[in-house]
């Protein structure tokens, strides 16, 4: 039965749970009130259900909780844009907050691009699609779905506005498919400029858990 007929079918159904309230001119009620409150209670239970098993509520049936690694300690001007959290050779849980600096100048875009073992690469964003950036500093939520101890070569790009639109357009593809397969270096566009890379490590077994 479609999310739709289960609404309209809950609704009918409060409607005529509310008809227990309203009597007649001789003074009977024209539903008992207690079939008015089984009928009004199905009515909600149904409207519930069929909020929740379609798009009209975004339920977010597993807590992602976003973790901060060790952090890199930046002395003096910022010269160039790099990610001073985490640090190379750190070990990560499945989900984080990379984080790192820019010069101020920088009016690119900064993306994250995480390579594993089966080397492709999996541009990261969040709600914004790159990187958040503001006052010299950036960063934006990564996902690692690997096994324990998977190596990743987490790396920093700077994208122009082409490149920058071809990042958020293959993630949109990618959650539309519902399938990530990945970008081959050949693929990466040409207006997309790699400024800094390290090596990272999952500390949990992530495979499945996004």
């Amino acid at each position: 039965m479609s999310t739709k007929v289960l609404i309209i079918i809950g609704v009918a159904l409060l409607v005529i749970a509310l008809l227990s309230g309203i009597k007649t001119n001789s003074g009977k009620r024209l539903l008992s009130i207690k079939l008015g409150v089984i009928l009004g209670a199905i009515g909600i239970l149904l409207m519930i259900y069929a909020s929740y098993s379609s798009n009209l509520v975004n339920y977010n049936r597993q807590i992602e909780q976003v973790s901060i690694g060790n952090k890199l300690s930046i002395e003096g001007p910022v010269k160039s844009t790099q990610v001073i959290s985490p640090i190379d050779k750190d070990s990560v849980d499945c989900r984080i907050l990379t984080m790192g600096v820019y010069p101020e100048a920088n009016k690119n875009d900064i993306w994250v691009l995480i390579r594993p073992t089966d080397d492709r690469y999996y541009p990261q964003s969040d709600h914004t699609n790159t990187s958040y950036k503001r006052d010299g500093e950036w960063q934006v939520v990564t996902r690692f779905g690997g096994d324990l101890g998977e190596a990743y070569d987490l790396i920093v790009y700077e994208a122009d506005a082409q490149a920058s639109q071809f990042f958020s357009a293959t993630i949109e593809k990618w959650k539309k498919n519902e399938d990530y397969p990945g970008l081959q270096l050949a693929e990466l566009p040409a207006g997309a400029k790699e400024v800094d890379r390290i090596k990272i490590y999952t500390r949990k077994n992530c495979r499945g858990v996004f």
